[in-house]
């Protein structure tokens, strides 16, 4: 009988940084707490005011009193301004914190940093808007100007809280190179996190180096061999990653991100007993909770041990407040042990959310992968009146799961049903007119996208895709109407990749490839697929970029299999490839 393979989870670069940092408690990506009143701690004011400034300044404190914090902030600003005084910007980014719009914050903080140069405060409000905004080099900058006036800048924790972010190390290694390049003697702190970003970035001899000769000035340091241990667990060499945490350990004893090295080197070694010694030592005096439970047990499925993480899991379940995620997970590692009901038992207590739909597909799937057609259509019927609120989507998944079976006539009639049942969702009319497109039915595919956008007329999904259509089809009494569409889609969505890219496209069609390609290059810039490369390398092509669409071509032919578009368009132009 098939089964399918679990949910593994894959194997993160750089994974033990997540837990790390909870159980570390990093903050340096976090804003710094408000207090109810913002003008509670604001600097006295000491200068003179003459009647205009004091004018302002009172107008600002009503403001403020009233919670009238936009207004307050600009009288504090404006007689900051004026007097060129510190004291009042400071009291502007005070009350802008209160006012939901970031742009005047960082505004007021960037005013106060212009008369307060030798203050971290304002860098450091700096540094973690530029966080929220994703905005790592210039959060990087503010934090390095913190270093430069001999401020604690606690780099490493930034570094580590950026890359479990998901932040690009490149930039960033290259900028704290560049500072420790004007660096006499580099603070440990800045060392650290630079090799951290090397490891990030794969130059782990770099990294490794830079640790060596910082153990030869700093042995005395735990972080340091917590990040040598990191480094060698990225770099598959357990073994060294088990003997750096333990040196940790034995500078620190009980750290947590030190024990939770150990774990992990002694998982990816197959010492189980060893490790789950540790992960136990972990629960037990660092608090067990459920978010501490599901990474470690994370940490286990990661590596390929499922029952580890089984006995983690199982302690959560019975509660009113069971985490979705454990139901899934503790799914997933039945459905591996071919305990298929058990499965079908812990996904159908996934509650509705984030994870609901997930668990559904995985129920469903598993069902189907075991023969049992029926009964995930018969589940998946259940759940649909269980949980009426995604029943379409649910209905969705059913079409598919008809589709791969090959009864693609019970799923035109499942759709059929299901769109008299539920006339609101749009989702269900979408995918019966791209079930349309595929059949090359184009007049049935219109007629069920004009009616989404006749039920929803700002449905931008359904406006770009009769726009593209009547563009790629290239209908030239239609390309107007078109545009037209996709115009409006673009309103709706202007950050759209595939509106960026149906913008494009029928900019081409009209015979207009230079108003074309901006649409195309900001389209493949965010959404690098085989389409959108074929039709950029189209324009450029066109447009006499010859070598830039043979470079793109080459870089689409490597990077993507199958690739239709990319085919097709070799086919259309064969000088392409000469």
């Amino acid at each position: 009988m098939p089964r399918r393979s679990p949910m593994t989870l894959a194997r993160r670069p750089l994974a033990a940084l997540g837990l790390a940092l909870m159980l570390g408690g990093c903050q340096s990506l976090t804003s710094p707490p408000v207090t109810a009143d913002p003008m509670a701690g604001a600097p006295p004011i000491t200068q003179g005011l003459d009647a205009q400034g004091l004018s302002s300044l009172l107008v600002a404190e009503l403001a403020g009193q009233r919670g009238d914090y936009r207004r307050a902030t600009r009288g504090y600003l404006e007689t900051a301004e004026r007097y060129g005084d510190a004291t009042l910007a400071e009291r502007a980014a005070l009350a802008a914190r209160f006012d939901e719009d970031p742009e005047l914050l960082e505004e007021a903080a960037h005013r106060w940093q212009a008369l307060a140069p030798e203050s971290d405060a304002p860098a450091r409000l700096l540094a973690s808007l530029a966080v929220q905004r994703g905005d790592w080099a210039a959060a990087l900058d503010q934090w390095l100007s913190v270093v430069d006036r001999g401020g604690q800048a606690e780099l490493l924790d930034f570094v580590e809280g950026t890359l479990e972010a998901g932040a690009d190390p490149l930039p960033l290694l290259a900028r704290l190179r560049r500072h420790l390049a004007e660096t006499t003697t580099a603070p440990p702190d800045a060392e650290l996190a630079t090799a951290l970003l090397e490891a990030a970035a794969g130059e782990y001899r770099a990294a490794r180096r830079r640790l060596e000769r910082l153990a030869a000035r700093a042995p005395e340091l735990p972080a340091l061999w917590r990040i040598r241990a990191v480094v060698a667990l990225d770099s598959e060499s357990a073994q060294r990653a088990k003997a750096a945490a333990r040196r940790g350990l034995a500078l620190a004893p009980g750290d947590p991100r030190l024990m939770l090295l150990t774990a992990q080197a002694e998982i990816r070694l197959g010492n189980l007993v060893a490790a789950e010694a540790s992960t136990d030592a972990l629960l037990e005096d660092h608090g067990d909770t459920s978010e501490l439970r599901l990474a470690l047990a994370r940490l286990y499925l990661e590596e390929g041990h499922p029952r580890p993480a089984r006995r983690l899991l199982l302690p959560l379940i019975g509660g009113d407040a069971t985490p979705p995620l454990v139901f899934l997970l503790l799914g997933s590692i039945a459905e591996e042990e071919g305990e298929v009901d058990n499965a079908l038992l812990y996904y159908r207590q996934v509650p509705e959310g984030e994870r609901f739909l997930i668990s559904r597909i995985r129920a469903a799937r598993m069902l189907v992968d075991n023969d049992r057609l029926l009964d995930a259509r018969t589940f998946l019927r259940i759940e649909r009146l269980r949980h009426e609120a995604a029943a379409p989507e649910l209905v969705s998944l059913e079409v598919q799961l008809l589709d791969e079976a090959g009864a693609r006539d019970q799923a035109d009639a499942l759709l059929v049903r299901s769109i008299a049942q539920y006339p609101d969702a749009t989702q269900l009319r979408y995918q019966r007119a791209m079930r349309a497109y595929e059949d090359g039915d184009l007049v049935a595919m219109e007629t069920h996208l004009r009616a989404i956008i006749e039920r929803d007329p700002d449905n931008a999904n359904a406006l770009n895709a009769l726009g593209y259509t009547l563009a790629d089809e290239n209908l030239a009494d239609r390309l107007d109407e078109a545009r037209s569409l996709i115009e409006r889609a673009h309103r709706l969505a202007p950050d759209n990749p595939a509106i960026l890219d149906s913008l494009g496209w029928v900019y081409y069609r009209q015979g207009d490839p230079e108003a074309a390609l901006p649409w195309l290059e900001r389209a493949w810039a965010a959404m690098p697929d085989q389409e959108v490369a074929a039709h950029l390398i189209e324009v450029l092509w066109q447009l006499g970029k010859r070598e830039r669409a043979r470079d793109l071509l080459e870089t689409a032919q490597q990077r993507f299999a199958p690739r239709p578009a990319i085919e097709a368009l070799r086919d259309r132009l064969p000088a392409l490839t000469p």
